[in-house]
């Protein structure tokens, strides 16, 4: 019980703080996802026409996955300094693996029966990425967003060793206080609910543009 009380008393003396930080927080695992995004899809696109050079790329983004966050984050640190932007690339490097493998095996699992009725109606390429494979495979992309961005926002937490700021900065202060229980929590529980609140919303928008869902509502009509 008292450590709620003192929980409830920094949030009350710190609130502007600890707005301030969890914006911060959001934006460089938002920015990380968003750029590992504009890289990401693209090459998923790609390397789903180029067996051969698919393995190679994946195997390339999972050998990035494997390296410990915080010997990312010292490595680029030498290269790039301390800071916000040092972070926000680090997240960039750690979303492009499941961006890029969940936008390969959406591309690759559209029905090849849809592509070939696509090409005989006379669709370009192109109309056939735009009008087809990408509205199908969208969900799928979706998921790999979903799954980025949950892992961003829990690797942004140590970006306060290098002078990001975000919420870690409230759990190391915390971690040097005494009796700082309550101070870890305020920077941990906001954490753990931006991860809650970005994943229930990711999956919403994953459902919504689910063709398995139009394709129910659809025989769903018919059957009335």
């Amino acid at each position: 019980m008292k450590i709620l009380e003192e929980l409830w008393f920094y949030y009350s003396q710190n609130m502007t703080y600890v707005g301030e930080e969890f914006f911060r927080h959001f934006l460089m695992s938002a920015y990380g996802v968003l750029f590992a995004a504009i890289v990401a899809i693209p090459i998923g696109i790609i390397i789903a026409r180029r067996a051969r050079l698919s393995a190679w790329v994946i195997s390339l983004t999972n050998i990035i996955q494997t390296i410990p966050a915080l010997a990312m984050l010292a490595v680029l640190m030498l290269a790039m300094g301390l800071g916000a932007n040092t972070v926000v690339f680090a997240l960039f490097l750690y979303s492009l693996l499941p961006i890029l493998r969940n936008t390969y095996t959406g591309i690759r699992s559209v029905d090849s029966a849809l592509l070939e009725s696509g090409r005989g109606m006379g669709m370009t390429k192109f109309q056939l990425l735009r009008m087809v494979e990408l509205p199908l495979a969208l969900s799928v992309i979706m998921a790999g967003l979903r799954t980025a961005l949950v892992i961003a926002i829990g690797i942004a937490t140590i970006g306060t060793f290098i002078g990001a700021g975000g919420l870690g900065d409230i759990i190391i202060r915390g971690t040097n206080a005494t009796n700082g229980a309550a101070i870890i929590l305020a920077g941990a529980i906001p954490t753990a609910v931006m991860a809650v609140v970005a994943d229930v919303v990711m999956g919403w928008l994953e459902r919504l543009l689910s063709p398995v869902k139009v394709k129910s509502a659809s025989k769903t009509e018919e059957t009335v």
